[in-house]
C-alpha cells in the first residue's frame, strides 16, 4: 500500500478526493430538493398529498358526529 503513495502525492490526492465527494454530495442533495417527496425545505405539495390522503380515508375515521 505504501508504494501507491510513492506514485501519488497524498495531499493532492486527498484534496481531490474530498472535493469530488463534496461536489457529489451537493449534486445528490439538489436532486433530492427538486423532488416533492424529499424536499425538506418546502415540504410536499399540499394539493396532491391532501387529495391523496382524503380519498384513501374510510368514512368511519372522519370527525365524530355530535
Amino acid at each position: 500500500m505504501w508504494r501507491i503513495w510513492t506514485l501519488f502525492d497524498p495531499r493532492r490526492t486527498l484534496v481531490a478526493l474530498f472535493t469530488f465527494l463534496f461536489a457529489l454530495a451537493l449534486v445528490i442533495h439538489f436532486i433530492l430538493l427538486s423532488t416533492d417527496r424529499f424536499n425538506w425545505l418546502e415540504g410536499p405539495a399540499k394539493g396532491k398529498v391532501a387529495a391523496g390522503q382524503m380519498s384513501s380515508m374510510p368514512a368511519a375515521v372522519t370527525a365524530p358526529k355530535q
